[in-house]
């Protein structure tokens, strides 16, 4: 009188499979359930015993003793419910035991009904790795369907997983999921004049380069940042499945084409931008930005611990959060794009309003931005209030335009094996440069005090605006452009 089911677990974004165990014992009705569970996983007893009874079958009255093994990894969420019914049934001799024989994840409603849980595209991948057809809610066979050779089953009922677990039906018809918006319908076209800023955004996009605009309030920052994704190029296959593990992982499904773009208020936690929670940590912003764009608007108004977080993942492409008994490591290949006022005021350095702000104050607000994060940033960008004749001029070039050429530059490294953001100091150094811009870069050295990071960034930047050009070697109005784009904040 013993059974077992294959199920997931979600260790950070890496889906692992767990052994549900099940074993009927002596004539004592008691239901245990163990392997590290948390309030929800215990709480499956009642939902289990509910469905089994009102799906037809006879809920054993014995002991039940439910193992979630391995016992050491946390378990999380109501996505247990129907392995543990599928391994009650199985021990009970109420179906074969080949019912055992598959992946099986989903919460289960009081009346048998399969309701999809977190995990279903990691079930995919489990399925493929041990071999096993995957049986799941329809929601969640969208999911796993993403996974290349997963055998996915879709059910509505416990009923229905029965006969799917069995191979006497091949399941519900699986519905494509739906994409997430993106923000890419905004059109480049609506920024009125802010010729520098456009040309940062366009340089920064080819790149994948961090950008950071300042100016008075009004001037377009937050406008310029905002169509960013519409001129990035789509995900390709491998980018968007690696998306789909992280928004699965924190229980969010759908998967569009172009890379995510989100914008995290100033008031969000350290766990929500950087990833944790209770019980075995979840994906923050910067993982759900992962292979896209992190915008923080408003940046002098977070917290400076907050900011300071960001700087190993900016440079790592990745990060490893911690709690109590687990540690769990999550991507963050994300491009940081940020916008924010010179000074508490907003107008420090405006042509037509004067700063009521003290040197003091304007001291204060531009140190919570240290500059070891400043320096992290590829663009740093002047956005100035806009002239008249810009705002009531003509339409500027559209986002079909510049992404056409983002498109280019972005073929053009991957030839290269690497995009431009993440090219390292040896890769640096093999690439092409004329004499003119080597003088160039030895003089802005010392001109521009820059770090040994600063010095590649410059470099990063150069090889981008070439790449756009469609150069090959990088020429010294390469490097002067790049130069010029760094700014004093």
């Amino acid at each position: 009188m013993f059974s077992t089911v294959t199920s997931v677990a979600l260790v950070g974004v890496e889906p692992r499979p767990v052994r549900v165990e099940v074993h009927i014992g002596g004539p004592k009705d008691r239901f245990a359930l163990v392997g590290l569970p948390d309030t929800a996983v215990r709480e499956a007893k009642d939902r289990v015993r509910s469905a089994i009874s009102q799906s037809g079958f006879r809920f054993p009255n014995r002991s039940v003793t439910v193992n979630l093994a391995p016992a050491d990894i946390p378990k999380a969420g109501s996505a247990y419910d129907l392995p543990i019914a599928l391994g009650v049934l199985a021990a009970a001799g109420s179906v074969p035991p080949t019912v055992g024989s598959v992946v099986a994840l989903g919460e289960l409603a009081l009346d048998g009904s399969v309701r999809s849980a977190r995990g279903g595209l990691g079930a995919g991948f489990v399925s493929r790795e041990v071999g096993l057809p995957c049986v799941l809610s329809v929601q969640s066979a969208g999911e796993a369907r993403r996974v290349p050779g997963a055998e996915v089953r879709a059910v509505r009922s416990l009923s229905e997983a029965v006969a799917a677990a069995q191979g006497t039906t091949p399941g519900a018809p699986i519905h494509p999921t739906v994409d997430r918006p993106t923000g890419g319908g905004a059109d480049l076209a609506e920024v009125r004049g802010q010729a520098v800023g456009r040309r940062a955004l366009e340089v920064a996009a080819a790149g994948r380069h961090p950008l950071l605009l300042w100016g008075p309030p009004g001037s377009g920052k937050t406008m310029l940042a905002a169509r960013m994704a519409g001129i990035l190029p789509a995900l390709e296959d491998e980018a968007r499945l690696e998306v789909a593990q992280v928004w699965d992982a924190a229980g969010r499904a759908g998967q569009a084409e172009l890379p995510p773009f989100r914008s995290p208020h100033h008031s969000a936690t350290m766990p929500a931008i950087i990833g944790g929670g209770s019980g075995i940590p979840v994906p923050g912003e910067i993982s759900l930005a992962h292979r896209g764009v992190l915008f923080l608007d408003e940046l002098g108004e977070f917290p400076v611990n907050i900011l300071n977080a960001l700087r190993q993942p900016l440079e790592a492409g990745w990060v490893v959060v911690s709690r109590k008994g687990v540690s769990v490591r999550f991507p963050s290949d994300f491009q940081l794009i940020a916008a924010t006022n010179p000074c508490p005021c907003g107008y420090s350095g405006d042509r037509l309003r004067p700063c009521t702000c003290s040197p003091s104050a304007i001291e204060r607000y531009r140190r919570r931005l240290s500059g070891p994060l400043l320096d992290r940033f590829d663009l740093r960008v002047s956005i100035p209030r806009p002239p008249r004749e810009d705002l009531v001029g003509p339409a500027g070039e559209g986002s079909r335009e510049v992404a056409a050429r983002v498109g280019a530059a972005w073929a053009t490294q991957k030839e290269r094996g690497i995009s431009n953001s993440r090219l390292g100091r040896g890769d640096l150094d093999d690439l092409e440069w004329t004499s003119e811009a080597g003088a160039l870069l030895e003089t802005a050295i010392e001109r521009f005090a820059l770090t040994g990071r600063g010095f590649d960034r410059i470099r990063r930047v150069a090889r981008t605006i070439a790449d756009l050009g469609e150069a090959g070697p990088v020429d010294e109005v390469h490097v002067a452009e790049a130069l010029s784009f760094r700014g004093e904040w």
